[in-house]
């Protein structure tokens, strides 16, 4: 049971082929097999899940609907409100932090029959491209256990590809979503800028870069499974400003016309990486895509400007003492003041609001080229995941992964919408590539990433 997609379980319970008790007591007997290899869950809501899948059953048994994700069990990120937990966001002194109210896609998501069993780890606070802190310690990838699983969403990417759980909720500042999928051998959607609403009901005052460029979206085995998931979670609420609720069409009949970029803005690519990109190029092509290797707009200037702000608006609050209630891992701190070393930081009013200016030329010029191109295939990072401590090995290596990330970050400045897909593994290395559409174009992007999975068999750790 545990190797079956979140549609398939769905699907199951709603026919009566197995009950939703029984695929949760599956997906905690996982965890405990599991979870002491990876630490890849923080907390195990079984208890919980238990009463929540005998009360869905009991509706069923009523012949009441269940709702499109009847029974699948689910783990919800460190930093995400679930009243059934503390969001602790990986920090030591918020292990009591148990929230008043769900975040509102977690309600919606319970309300259409999910059932959360557990919490995934993350880095604390979500800063780093590496899943550990010191609440919960360091997530293993399940693949090559010297390499980090990738952050911030790494708990909940193992935990999907392990079989701990059918589908992950996280969020993505930086590629957060799609690294750790990327790295786990699953897929990932990052949603476009306000489609899903904030992680917490409260409001709170946040840097501007975050409150635009993070958003939540779904980890899942199969592609059809972030459309059913994205399906039920998108959507504005009463406390989120920035949310919207956009229509989401099923399937895509629009012009299929893909952009390739290997290498993107020339900065150096890994060959298996470069081959995994062209393989998935020619799969479009193969689905009837036309494909074209060209280069998408500015992606030097958009990472950089990405890299500026995030580090502008951050420095304040990481470096300056009493911002938080607590300490941050040591960890954390290295890898922010090894990371601003080599950004030059926007510390006048007139250098800030310009960088946030140049968004908009930056923005319009994508819309034009996705107006063109439909789809942007590229390579997810382009280079290996870094071994363990890289990224605390000093300012080169943090430069040197921002580079690698340029891609991810490119479509969190601007706020679009991407999939991860894996298309196969060298070694105990799994390869993909991400799809990114216009902004509110989720559609577009999961039909491409379905052309993909169909032309890749999915892969497992174990």
């Amino acid at each position: 049971m545990n190797n079956l997609t979140a549609t398939e379980i769905a699907g199951g319970v709603r026919r009566g082929t197995f009950t939703a008790a029984a695929v949760v007591d599956a997906s905690l007997a996982r965890i405990g097999a599991v979870n002491p290899q990876v630490n890849a869950v923080t907390v195990v809501l079984a208890e919980q899940a238990r009463e929540a899948a005998a009360a869905l059953d009991a509706r069923i048994a009523a012949g009441q609907d269940p709702g499109p994700l009847a029974g699948v069990p689910i783990s919800v990120k460190e930093n995400i409100d679930l009243t059934w937990s503390a969001t602790t966001s990986g920090l030591p002194f918020a292990a009591g932090n148990v929230p008043a109210a769900n975040a509102t896609f977690v309600d919606k998501l319970l309300a259409a029959g999910a059932i959360p069993v557990a919490r995934g780890n993350m880095p604390d606070i979500g800063l780093r491209w590496d899943t550990d802190n010191d609440l919960f310690g360091r997530t293993v990838n399940p693949w090559d256990d010297t390499r980090v699983p990738g952050g911030s969403s790494g708990g909940d990417a193992v935990a999907v590809a392990t079989g701990m759980v059918a589908a992950g909720l996280g969020n993505d500042y930086g590629g957060s979503l799609r690294l750790p999928a990327h790295a786990a051998g699953i897929t990932a959607l990052r949603t476009s800028a306000g489609r899903v609403a904030a992680p917490s009901r409260s409001v709170e005052p946040l840097p501007l870069s975050i409150q635009h460029m993070a958003v939540n979206g779904p980890l899942a085995r199969s592609v059809a499974d972030l459309d059913l998931l994205f399906g039920v979670m998108h959507g504005a609420d009463d406390v989120d400003p920035l949310s919207v609720t956009v229509e989401h069409p099923s399937g895509y009949a629009g012009p299929r016309r893909v952009a390739v970029t290997v290498d993107p803005a020339g900065w150096g690519v890994d060959p298996q990486t470069a081959s995994a990109v062209r393989a998935a190029a020619a799969a479009l092509a193969a689905a009837g895509w036309d494909v074209e290797e060209v280069e998408p707009p500015s992606v030097d200037r958009c990472a950089t400007l990405w890299r500026q702000l995030s580090s502008t608006e951050n420095a304040p609050m990481l470096l300056t003492p009493g911002i938080f209630p607590g300490p941050l891992s040591a960890g954390t701190v290295q890898y922010f003041k090894d990371n601003i070393v080599d950004v030059e930081l926007l510390d006048t009013s007139a250098a800030y609001q310009g960088a946030w200016a140049e968004r908009f030329v930056h923005a319009a010029a994508w819309r034009a080229f996705h107006a063109r191109y439909p789809i942007v295939l590229g390579p997810v990072t382009t280079q290996p995941m870094p071994l363990i401590g890289f990224d605390l090995s000093g300012p080169a290596a943090t430069t040197a992964l921002w580079k690698a990330h340029r891609l991810l970050v490119t479509a969190n400045f601007l706020g679009l919408p991407a999939v991860a897909v894996p298309t196969g593994v060298t070694g105990r290395r799994p390869l993909g590539v991400q799809v990114i559409a216009r902004l509110h174009g989720e559609h577009i992007a999961l039909a491409a990433a379905r052309d993909l999975e169909d032309a890749f068999p999915p892969i497992r750790p174990f």
